[in-house]
């Protein structure tokens, strides 16, 4: 049929876009802080166990990460995504109705795998059909983590205060109803880009180092990882820090969905606004407005301070996902750009993995969560330094860019 053969309009491949970002991404990784108070309880985990089952989680994503980029690279970036929403939601499934620690940590490892299916090839994917609007569609994709964010916000704390036994299931199983239904949808509206990599020059492409010599690419790869060490421990322990020092369950909940709402609108304008100042300018001021958000609950853990970090976070984390992924591929030739994204994105899930681990001892060696978030600005401030150090590479073209790493 005509319709399965052209490519959909714009509007309706970013908002396809930003929906398996949803399912993908939120219900299968950063929602999990959410659910974590109640599935706690109701299992009778320890806080170590907890951590534990993010940590799986973030290893099945490291795992298969570059997996799926060869698995995209050959079969097409469509076949990984509607992979990836088949797994997570299988995952959802089977966590609504999972009672053991072991089958919950194999069904965590699942959804991390989904993970690494779906979301880097999507990215691919969509850049690659849209390449002159790169910044523009990373940050409408993007913008569906703020969305889902919003979402389970609003949904989650409601559904475990109303029912504590109860609750975080139905939460499992209102997500797995989620994936299913963005699976379908995904299969009918998203398409492979043309291949365009036939057109390149094979002298040019001779000339091409492999993306992991190029010291940008390698620079914005550190950052990715200082941003995926922090962001899981955010989106893991932030709710329950909040709880911690005072600030009601509901209150946190609609904390968590103000950052929701904000990152909707502020992904599409930080992917224009890093089209304009440069990928990695606009990396730079995402990561010092993070490191200021996250201070701030430190230095004074009271409820204004949880609204101003939530508030903040909420203007920036788009722009840290689309500056970095858009960053990635600024010094590469086009033919590398999928190579590049699936490299740097390494660097996230090695920075997820240790990021909950981590938490976990310095929450259990000081009996709560503030050195925890102590230790994540300092890491924070890092990642400012090194997206200082990307600028370097800004706009150099490939050949030169590489040529430095030898």
């Amino acid at each position: 049929m005509p319709f399965f053969r052209r490519r959909p309009p714009f509007a309706l491949m970013v908002i396809n876009g930003a929906l398996c970002t949803i399912a993908i991404l939120v219900f299968a990784r950063l929602s999990y802080g959410l659910v974590l108070p109640a599935m706690r309880d109701g299992l009778g985990l320890s806080n170590a166990q907890a951590a534990n089952l993010s940590t799986v989680n973030a290893l099945g994503y490291l795992l298969l990460v570059m997996v799926a980029g060869v698995f995209a690279a050959r079969f097409g970036g469509k076949t990984s995504v509607v992979l990836g929403l088949m797994l997570v939601t299988g995952g959802f499934f089977g966590l609504a109705h999972a009672s053991d620690f072991v089958p919950i940590l194999l069904l965590m490892l699942v959804l991390g795998m989904g993970t690494a299916f779906g979301y880097t090839p999507l990215i691919s994917l969509l850049a690659n059909t849209f390449p002159h609007r790169r910044g523009a569609v990373i940050g409408f994709a993007n913008s569906g983590v703020g969305l889902g964010m919003l979402l389970v916000g609003l949904i989650v704390p409601a559904m475990t205060e109303r029912s504590a036994d109860q609750g975080w299931r139905d939460v499992w199983l209102l997500f797995a109803a989620g994936g299913l239904a963005v699976l379908v949808m995904s299969m009918l509206i998203l398409r492979n880009p043309l291949d365009r990599s036939a057109s390149a020059s094979p002298k040019v492409r001779a000339k091409d180092l492999p993306v992991f010599r190029n010291p940008h690419v390698i620079t914005v790869g550190l950052v990715y990882g200082v941003q995926g060490l922090t962001y899981i421990v955010q989106t893991t322990f932030m709710y329950s820090y909040a709880l911690e020092s005072g600030v009601p369950a509901l209150t946190t909940g609609h904390l968590v969905s103000m950052m929701g709402i904000m990152s909707v609108f502020t992904g599409p304008l930080w992917g224009g606004l890093a089209d304009r100042l440069g990928y990695s300018n606009s990396l730079v001021l995402a990561m010092t407005l993070s490191l200021v958000g996250t201070a701030l609950p430190v230095l004074w853990p009271v409820q204004p301070m949880f609204v101003a970090h939530f508030l903040i976070l909420g203007l920036c984390i788009s722009g840290l996902f689309t500056s970095i992924l858009a960053a990635s591929t600024e010094t590469v030739a086009p033919h590398q750009a999928a190579v590049a994204v699936s490299f740097v994105t390494l660097f996230y899930a090695v920075g997820q993995l240790i990021g909950p681990a981590a938490a976990s001892l310095i929450i259990e060696w000081s009996g709560g969560f503030r050195a925890t978030f102590a230790a994540t600005s300092v890491v924070l401030a890092l990642g400012v330094y090194l997206g200082h150090r990307s600028r370097r590479y800004q706009q150099m073209p490939p050949q030169t860019c590489a040529g430095l790493a030898d």
